[in-house]
């Protein structure tokens, strides 16, 4: 047993202590626990529980790999992910917390006052969350898969068993704390590696500023190469396709339950702005540095590994092999390794990189560690918008309106534990690369929730058959261009499957708009609510005029 396996194996299950101890400590007594953590979480705290939430195994372990195989073209989506939470802060999070639910499927069915359009909604979150759940614990296979060096799928189950007992017992309250550890482990396991390899690169611990100069030498050494440069703009797809991909996930951010879900979680309409604002430097600490890492990982491949004889590379790349996550194939049969005939998956890069530049034992458990922590505190708060959605959206507001709180936490549980087996035993053959599933998730919000919630939050006079015709059309037109162009060749100005939300989001919003304006308008009372939601706390809209309230 090598001094790797037990350093990484030890960080990774102290970690896991760590969790289950804050699951066991904080267990959800009541329905309010379980679904908004009893609103009582602090914004700084909720600003880290976003950012775990948020940060999840396609960001700690795709968005550098997606950055260094695609170059520019990969910068869509650091600025669309970042730039869906300023939507989200600005146009949504404090409204929705005002209006004070536990879901955003019943946000959508008591603004409309309509049964059908809370269970489409209900619908889309399960349809979402469960797409991105199947990213997440792949994820969590890749981790587990190289610190044994078996296949990736045997890491995928150990991963579900973790989840489903601690979102299970803990629900929201359990999630909300684990998440702040979980976002402090997984942020030190990220910037450590960046900052020994600006080190030992450039002698400046400060890889923000250090990264621009080794673009510089990438973009000759792709010149002598003759690939396309590493930071040549559109090499990999349209320029409508990364514009596509941008809205997407822009519009996706600002439409995802899980993460929304969170800033009901706070006690005001002021802590939801502030708990937006710490996300944002949180989550712009691990995105500011995707490209760093993207950077220095290819350069260190590209003057340490290639143009190496194949016979002779270093140790860690059989490592790699075995998990069935690189292959080196010596297509010119010339000895030597060039850079075509190293296929590295995305997914490996920040797990791998370590390990390439030589950072020791410890700095590869650490990363280890900070990768389970990401696939895990995503898992979890997707897990908890599956459960809320059935077993309260459906289960209680629908179907048993008379359940006990102990009735509604058992079918809570229930939910969780199944959600998460079916999860796993699709992630065991994942449709896709991590990033590549996790944007399809995007582009059914950015379909679905993001123009509901928008019209819901700003315009009056959107009602219960618009949203509903809108959430509809929006997921048919969003899941058949992403099955159009990623099984039959489809596509629009070349925009492939991962940019489909914003046909999806261009049609719910025209079906929303046209279907309400031929239908009778909402209630009087209705519209006076939306228009509160506007008004800071203390402030009331009623029969045309505002009222302060003592």
């Amino acid at each position: 047993m090598d001094t790797q396996f037990i350093v990484s194996l030890s960080l990774i299950l102290a970690s896991f202590a760590i969790y289950i101890g804050i699951a066991l400590y904080n267990k959800a007594k009541v329905t309010s626990d379980f679904y908004v953590a009893g609103r009582g979480v602090p914004s700084v705290f909720n600003g880290m529980a976003i950012g775990a939430d948020w940060m999840s195994a396609a960001s700690f372990i795709g968005l550098a790999g997606t950055v260094m195989l695609l170059g520019y073209d990969g910068l869509a989506y650091i600025m669309g992910w970042t730039g869906g939470y300023l939507l989200l802060t600005f146009l949504l999070a404090p409204q929705l917390r005002k209006y004070g639910r536990y879901t955003v499927p019943e946000f959508i069915g008591d603004r409309f006052n309509s049964h059908t359009a809370r269970i489409i909604a209900a619908v889309c979150t399960i349809i979402i969350s469960f797409t991105y759940s199947i990213g997440q614990l792949s994820g969590s296979g890749v981790v587990i898969g190289r610190l044994f060096e078996v296949d990736a799928k045997f890491g995928t189950m150990i991963g579900v068993i973790l989840i489903a007992f601690y979102a299970g017992f803990g629900g929201m309250k359990g999630v909300t704390w684990t998440q702040v550890a979980q976002y402090i482990i997984l942020i030190t396991a990220y910037l450590v590696p960046v900052i020994f390899m600006s080190l030992q690169i450039t002698n400046n611990p400060l890889p923000w500023l250090s990264y621009g100069n080794v673009v510089s030498q990438l973009g000759e050494i792709d010149r002598e190469l003759g690939i396309s440069e590493y930071f040549a703009p559109f090499t990999n797809g349209s320029k409508w396709q990364f514009l596509a991909l941008m809205f997407t996930l822009m519009a996706g951010t600002a439409g995802l339950p899980h993460v929304i879900v969170r800033f009901y979680t706070v006690s005001t309409m002021k802590a939801a702005r502030w708990s937006g604002a710490w996300a944002l430097l949180f989550i712009g600490l691990l995105y500011l540095t995707a490209p760093a890492y993207a950077a220095f990982s290819r350069f260190i491949l590209m003057k340490n590994v290639v143009g190496n004889p194949i016979d002779s590379l270093p140790a860690w790349t059989t490592s790699w092999v075995n998990t069935g996550k690189l292959s080196i194939a010596d297509t010119n049969a010339d000895g030597i390794l060039q850079w075509p005939e190293l296929l590295i998956n995305k997914d490996i890069v920040v797990m791998a990189t370590p390990e390439i530049a030589n950072l020791g034992v410890f700095v590869i458990g650490l990363v280890a560690a900070g990768a389970m922590a990401a696939a895990l505190s995503t898992a979890g708060g997707l897990m908890i918008a599956i459960s809320s959605s059935f077993a309260h959206d459906i289960y209680y507001r629908v179907l048993n309106p008379n359940a006990t709180d102990k009735t509604r936490l058992k079918v809570a549980r229930w939910t969780i534990i199944i959600a998460t087996v079916v999860a796993g035993i699709t992630a065991l053959d994942p449709p896709g690369a991590i990033t590549q599933i996790v944007a399809w998730a995007f582009a059914i919000a950015s379909g679905t929730f993001f123009p509901a919630l928008v019209l819901g939050v700003w315009w009056k006079r959107a009602n219960a058959k618009g949203v509903t015709w809108g959430m509809v059309v929006g997921l048919v037109v969003t899941l058949g261009y992403i099955f159009a162009a990623k099984y039959g060749d489809f596509s629009i100005a070349g925009i492939i499957d991962t940019g489909a939300g914003i046909f999806g989001a261009v049609a719910a919003l025209l079906t929303n708009i046209i279907v309400s304006l031929v239908t009778k308008a909402p209630s009087q009372q209705l519209q006076e609510e939306v228009i509160n939601l506007r008004y800071p706390e203390g402030v009331v809209y009623k029969d045309g005029d505002v009222w302060i309230q003592d």
